[in-house]
């Protein structure tokens, strides 16, 4: 099963991230994250074992409490950079108490075999993939012309664990656990 660790967003913000897509989506041919699997990522764990599962949740479940934050979304950029996109995200405005959790939890599956990350954690939302040659000029107009990149603020309270699925018509995530923060 590929698995990975992070946050949904709350209704509001969810819908004005949608709201941002049904705009955007005309501009440009690229893969668009459905609304269904947009979150915040804070583990990518990738293939891991089932019969192992019941293990990984117990250590998910011991990590330190941080307590609930809040998070925001704001802001659009380009990974790796705006020259050469390979990747559209909306920005998230977090906390220190997000980078910790994704290092506490870095470091606590790694002990159960997860391979460790090599890049520092910059948590984002990813709205779509770009893959070269696009044609990205309308969106990069559309980009500049929104009236605002603040698509909303929630409290996160939950850090839940996914599993990412591919199935006929695409990706699916689903929630297999939730942790509470506090």
């Amino acid at each position: 099963m590929r698995l990975f660790c992070g946050f949904s967003l709350a209704y509001q913000v969810r819908r004005n991230i949608e709201l941002l897509l049904q705009h955007l989506r005309p501009q440009a041919d690229i893969s668009w994250t459905p609304s269904d699997n947009l979150h915040i990522t804070t583990k990518f764990i990738g293939e891991y074992p089932d019969e192992r599962l019941p293990q990984l949740r117990e250590t998910i479940g011991a990590l330190p409490p941080t307590g609930a934050f809040k998070l925001g979304i704001r802001g659009i950029g380009w990974f790796p950079n705006p020259h050469q996109p390979r990747v559209l995200f909306a920005g998230v405005d977090a906390p220190p108490a997000l980078s910790e959790l994704a290092s506490s939890t870095d470091a606590a599956l790694a002990a159960l075999g997860v391979k460790l990350e090599s890049r520092p954690y910059n948590p984002h939302l990813t709205l779509g993939r770009i893959k070269p040659p696009s044609d990205l000029a309308n969106l990069r107009r559309a980009i500049a012309a929104l009236p605002s990149s603040d698509f909303g603020v929630f409290n996160a309270s939950r850090h839940l664990l996914y599993l990412s699925k591919t199935e006929p018509e695409g990706t699916r995530y689903s929630v297999l656990a939730e942790f509470p923060l506090t």
